[in-house]
């Protein structure tokens, strides 16, 4: 797969990236609006990029199109973003077979998603299924979110 500059290659993070991450988090088109308090403060720190499996798509030049985070115990699929100038270019489906993969590696039977409300078309597009629903956390994430998973046993 190529990009605009280049072949797309998805590399593990490290934490050197903790504050690209961050802004790509920060910054993004999905959390503006209501939404924009739950990414306010939110940072991916170099601890975190250190203890989970995080994967980023960059291309030739190095340009960060998007992330995910893979905690293994309980398995979730933490955080994924696509960069907003990266949209539709294939890049989500890119990262969500990666993660997949690792996921098979590390001899995991599902992966949970809460997914951001907005983004639940996207993962049921990419093979989760839609399992119930995460409360709403007072405080924090002020509306209820799809609760997802992706079943990993009998997959090629």
């Amino acid at each position: 797969m190529t990009g605009a500059t280049g072949a797309i290659r998805i590399v593990r993070a490290t934490a050197r990236d903790s504050a690209r991450l961050t802004a790509m988090v920060r910054r993004s088109r999905a959390y503006e609006g209501h939404y924009a308090a739950m990414v306010a403060g939110y940072r991916v720190g170099a601890v975190y990029i250190d203890t989970h499996p995080v994967h980023l798509a960059v291309d030739d030049d190095d340009t960060l199109l998007g992330f995910y985070s893979l905690v293994l115990s309980p398995p979730e699929l933490d955080l994924m973003f696509v960069a907003d100038a990266a949209q539709g270019r294939g890049i989500g489906r890119r990262l969500v077979g990666h993660m997949l993969d690792e996921a098979r590696a590390a001899g995991l039977d599902t992966v949970r998603v809460v997914s951001h409300p907005p983004a639940e078309g996207f993962y049921r597009s990419v093979g989760a299924e839609r399992v119930g629903t995460s409360p709403a956390i007072p405080g924090s994430v002020p509306w209820e979110r799809p609760e997802l998973v992706f079943r990993l046993h009998g997959e090629a």
